[in-house]
């Protein structure tokens, strides 16, 4: 409107002055109307004076309409000024509340996309893990979901084909018998596990480009909280160079062995957990070039590849595997894995404070924890005639003494390159009888031995 205004006064000032620009032109032009006079006026060059005072009249008049026009011009031009100086500071008034949240909007950085890798092969009971992904995933934009299937089975492949456009399939191209040694013929299977990481990882990082991944294999059930677990803790990830995963798995997490009032309680570990973790692209690009043949997850537990740094885990898995039947033959499932209790209560994990999970942080209180419980006998642990609490510690000095201590206590006994599951600095944490124990090395503690395994 205020534009339009402005277009009309222009225009009638051009065709103002076009108007008196044609009368002056006219009237400069134009001989005296009327018939001779007395006196003077019939005296020779009395006509041609009288005649150009006229003009001289003429413009004169001329330049004060102009004048007076152009003040006038000049006048209405403050007040269009005005006017759209006022509309301005109204519209920001009316839409002040909008335009703050637009500006909040626009500050704050998107939400970033984690994408959920199932790893695949032949179990068509894939769909009690994509069900329970479905079920609890938030959003489809922010969390898709990429299968990668190995194998080449018709049946598992048609069970994912039947989640439709609510996934991504892909199929490893590669389906062939890998060369391995004789003495391990035996292990063809991990081979083609590890081929199959390799092979879906580079279509995740590099092929789709995600910048983040959690992988979850094909026999894994999910917790309620999983997807918010994840959130909360890839900001986490990204910003500690001591952290190289977060995992929803607790290897010691079976029920009586967790405390059920802690969903919440997160932790460091030395132990490359798996069994449904977080990783960054930056990660996958140091520990592509030199990926494993076999046996991935142990290599990863190697200090070459874990150089000193730390996942997450939570007190309560959030991961709960179902398959018995794998390349391992069942290895650990009977005895442990089978008994892992699974989180049912949603922890809002995004709206809690993690800071305590700094590596600094955490030693001082961890340390501070760990080494003022007193030191008791693993009898007296197991009678039940301590009185208190606890927390109790259990000590162990060789790896014979750690096996022990596990055994007769009923958490996992194996070392990975010297370092126990679920540990940190050496130490196991898990309840028994309602009390926090810690089987410990000595005071003093410093690093593990690749030896103990």
């Amino acid at each position: 409107m205020l534009c339009k205004r402005s277009s009309l006064i222009i225009c009638g000032a051009f065709l103002f002055v076009a108007w008196n620009a044609i009368l002056i032109f006219v009237l400069l032009g134009r001989s005296p109307i009327g018939q001779g006079g007395k006196g003077m006026q019939g005296e020779p060059g009395y006509e041609e004076g009288q005649r150009g005072k006229e003009k001289g009249n003429v413009i004169q008049e001329l330049m004060r309409v102009i004048n007076a026009f152009e003040s006038e011009l000049e006048s209405q031009n403050k007040i269009l000024l005005q006017i759209q100086k006022h509309k301005a500071l109204w519209e920001e008034h009316k839409n002040g509340d909008t335009a703050v949240k637009s500006k909040s909007d626009v500050e704050e950085p998107a939400p970033v996309v984690i994408p959920i890798l199932v790893i695949a092969c032949n179990r068509v009971t894939v769909k009690r893990c994509l069900d329970k992904l479905l079920e609890y995933r938030p959003s489809a934009e922010r969390y898709p979901i990429i299968v990668s299937q190995d194998c080449g089975h018709s049946e598992t492949a048609s069970v994912i084909a039947s989640y439709g456009s609510q996934l991504t399939h892909i199929k490893q191209p590669d389906l062939s018998d890998i060369s391995v040694p004789v003495a391990h013929k035996k292990f063809q299977g991990y081979y083609k596990i590890s081929r199959h990481y390799h092979w879906a990882l580079n279509q995740v990082f590099s092929s789709f480009s995600y910048s983040s991944a959690i992988i979850v294999e094909d026999d894994l059930e999910v917790a309620p909280d999983f997807f918010e677990y994840f959130t909360a803790l890839y900001p986490v990830l990204k910003s500690d160079p001591t952290l190289w995963c977060v995992s929803a798995w607790n290897d010691n997490g079976r029920e009586g062995f967790v405390d059920p009032g802690k969903s919440n309680l997160l932790y460091r570990t030395d132990f490359f957990p798996g069994l449904g973790w977080m990783l960054l692209k930056e990660l996958w690009l140091e520990l592509e070039p030199k990926w494993p043949a076999s046996f991935w997850d142990d290599w990863m537990r190697h200090p070459d590849q874990r150089k000193d740094r730390s996942c997450i885990r939570p007190e309560i898995s959030r991961t709960l595997t179902f398959g018995r039947k794998g390349v391992s033959l069942g290895q650990f499932y009977d005895k442990y894995l089978r008994f892992i209790k699974l989180n049912t209560e949603f922890v809002p994990f995004t709206k809690l404070d993690l800071s305590y999970l700094e590596q600094k942080k955490y030693d001082e209180y961890f340390e501070k924890e760990v080494y003022s419980a007193p030191i008791v006998a693993v009898e007296d642990l197991k009678s039940g005639k301590l009185s208190g609490p606890g927390p109790f510690r259990v000590q162990y000095s060789s790896p014979e003494s750690f096996k022990a201590l596990a055994r007769n206590l009923g958490v996992m006994d194996d070392l990975k390159s010297g370092v126990p599951r679920a540990g940190y600095r050496g130490v196991v944490s898990f309840l028994l009888r309602g009390r926090r124990i810690y089987i410990a090395p000595p005071v003093g503690w410093n690093r593990y031995d690749p030896s103990w395994s």
